[in-house]
């Protein structure tokens, strides 16, 4: 003896109409999930938010929801990390002492550590700006010095304008005498972090972690030439095109450098300790 369709919907407790329901995709499917999963073979560290963002930039109309059903769909996922240790909070619930409110309020630096093929060491300046998350240096050498150090720093400076603040550790390549002495001069001051308080760096140690996340873990170097090729194209992509998800998933500079504003007019150079006039 049969069932009624209503009394069996009515015991399994669903609606009728998932009883007629037929699937209809749009006829773009095809071409969405393809550029999907290149995106997603492409950005292998991305989800689908950072993935909708691509698309959306690409001239797509789509939303994350669909995005997410074709991500499951297909199986995407994105490997996960190694859970964090816990950290020592300050007393006013902050691991941040400044935090910036302006482009060239506050920029941090500190290096990353990797090696080529062959064993030897690859030592990278990263230098960025904290509120607008702009990477504005990615120096690649066997060893960087203090003196390398301000002869990046004098290099960005003529590019981007002087910062109010720069935050670090407390490196010798950034405590030496060299390089505390001339950016007082011009004016900057330094914030330095806590001794082993990697967290009140927080904004450049995030930035080291997508680094060695996104590229540094899944390259192979094999001379010093090839990492700061590769290593300096990330630094462009990352600038121009990564959705950055404390900026609305949008990247940091995504068309081109502001232009030089608010330094002063003179500074002292760093290598050749001479005035250079900034017109």
């Amino acid at each position: 003896m049969g069932i009624s369709e209503r009394r069996a919907c009515k015991v399994i407790g669903q609606q009728r109409s998932t009883q007629r329901y037929r699937a209809n995709p749009k006829a773009d499917q095809p071409a969405l999930r393809a550029d999907i999963i290149r995106l997603a073979t492409k950005y292998g560290r991305y989800g689908y938010r950072r993935v909708t963002a691509l698309l959306r930039n690409s001239g797509w109309r789509v939303n994350h929801k669909r995005v997410e059903r074709i991500w499951r769909q297909e199986g995407l996922k994105v490997p996960k990390r190694q859970p964090k240790r816990g950290r020592l909070w300050l007393n006013d619930g902050s691991c941040v002492r400044l935090r910036p409110t302006h482009r060239n309020h506050v920029w941090s630096y500190d290096f990353v550590m990797d090696r080529t093929h062959d064993g030897k060491p690859i030592k990278i300046l990263t230098l960025i700006d904290e509120y607008s998350r702009h990477c504005l240096a990615l120096e690649v050498d066997r060893s960087i010095k203090s003196d390398d150090v301000l002869h990046s720093l004098s290099n960005q400076f003529l590019i981007y304008g002087i910062p109010e603040h720069i935050r670090s550790d407390n490196g010798p390549e950034f405590t030496a005498k060299a390089v505390r002495g001339w950016l007082e001069r011009i004016g900057v001051k330094t914030a330095f972090i806590e001794p082993g308080s990697p967290w009140e760096n927080g904004y450049n140690e995030s930035f080291n972690g997508k680094l060695r996340d996104e590229l540094l873990n899944g390259e192979i170097f094999y001379t010093i030439k090839e990492a700061k090729v590769m290593i300096e194209n990330w630094r462009n992509e990352y600038n121009t095109l990564r959705p950055h998800s404390s900026l609305d998933y949008k990247p940091p500079a995504p068309e081109a450098i502001e232009p030089l504003t608010a330094a002063p007019f003179w500074f002292t150079s760093a290598r050749e300790n001479t005035t250079v006039i900034l017109t």
